[in-house]
């Protein structure tokens, strides 16, 4: 669903300067799956770059996109960050009042299919995984795709494995308890796991799945609530969009790391700020660029799997309107770590 974009000339010009004073507070609710990549948004709330706006967040934790469509659609939340699961397909299916306006996790996002560590000499590649219990953190969560994408690229397809959602929360203690074989673990899941040694690095997401490179994790909004309130959602991703190069300037090694490893340290994220400086954060786009062709096989596959009905095409997909205001405003992102040779952020 397209938001006009006559409509967002006027915000532009409305919006004024960033630190401009706003009279009233807006508050705006989210729902975000915990993530490495919160960073962007803690940016923002830290560096006070909602409050030059005016927008108070009301932060929800949630384990999956999967699980909150609805709510999405039904307005009890605003705006949700988090995977592109299969209920985003269905809710377009029956025009409901959501989009995707940016990516969130871009290539390289450091998922793994992690490994039970007493399977190690049993299971030597994804083919011998048939059979085997497998958890994932939503029956139609991105997090299933990339598992039947890494299934498939050995000849097994999902059905050749039982599935178990669980969220990434209850993962550890599934492994200790092998009540899963293996289970697709994200950022700072993995690192938790690795260190704690209840799970094995096994397959890479990165190395593994395509096309390339992918965006797993996007940026939701209700779009009646966008129509409503069209300077309230640019004003957010003006501000939001700068949390987004902070954390990207941060990726790279820039002086800001430290702020940000404090930051997801306070917010619970990870609260070992040894494991955020020892292990490679999931990249994202520092202009909330989605990569469609990764989004279109996404899709693709949930069809083929029977989790989602109908194929779209990508203008129907994702609304960019918000966002290329935001780069306009904010210009070209420019690293300040040229020496940098990370792929990713950039």
């Amino acid at each position: 669903m397209k938001i006009l974009r006559s409509v967002l000339v006027v915000v532009l010009g409305v919006a004024g300067a960033c630190g401009a004073a706003w009279s009233q507070e807006t508050t705006i609710r989210i729902g975000i799956a915990r993530s490495t990549s919160n960073a962007a948004e803690l940016m923002a709330l830290k560096n006070g770059y909602f409050k030059e706006y005016g927008i108070k967040l009301e932060w929800d934790d949630i384990d999956t996109t999967a699980n909150v469509i609805a709510l999405l659609a039904q307005g009890k939340y605003q705006i949700v960050a988090g995977g592109i699961s299969a209920g985003y397909f269905n809710a377009l299916e029956k025009n409901l009042p959501i989009t995707i306006v940016s990516d969130r996790v871009s290539t390289p996002i450091g998922h793994n299919l992690m490994l039970r560590p007493d399977l190690k000499d049993q299971v030597k590649t994804p083919k011998d995984l048939k059979g085997k219990v497998i958890a994932s953190n939503g029956q139609g969560s991105v997090s299933t795709y990339e598992v039947g994408k890494i299934l498939e690229k050995h000849g097994l397809t999902i059905n050749d494995v039982e599935l178990k959602i669980l969220p990434f929360l209850q993962m550890s203690i599934a492994f200790a308890n092998k009540a899963i074989d293996a289970a697709i673990v994200i950022p700072p899941f993995v690192w938790q796991l690795e260190e704690q040694k209840i799970a094995l690095p096994f397959a890479s997401v990165d190395e593994l799945v395509e096309p390339q490179p992918m965006t797993i994790a996007v940026i939701m909004i209700n779009t009646d609530w966008a129509k409503k309130n069209p300077q309230v959602v640019q004003n957010y991703f003006f501000a939001w969009l700068r949390g987004v190069r902070d954390y990207c300037q941060g990726y790279h090694g820039s002086a800001i790391r430290n702020e940000i490893v404090d930051e997801l340290v306070k917010s619970g994220t990870e609260r070992r700020p040894e494991l955020l400086h020892k292990y490679p954060w999931p990249a994202r786009s520092p202009n909330g660029n989605v990569n469609v062709a990764s989004m279109l096989d996404i899709q693709a596959w949930y069809v083929k799997n029977k989790l989602a009905n109908m194929a779209f095409p990508a203008e129907r997909l994702v609304d960019t309107s918000f966002i290329d205001a935001a780069i306009q405003k904010l210009g070209v992102f420019e690293l300040e770590n040229k020496d940098s040779k990370l792929p990713g952020c950039r």
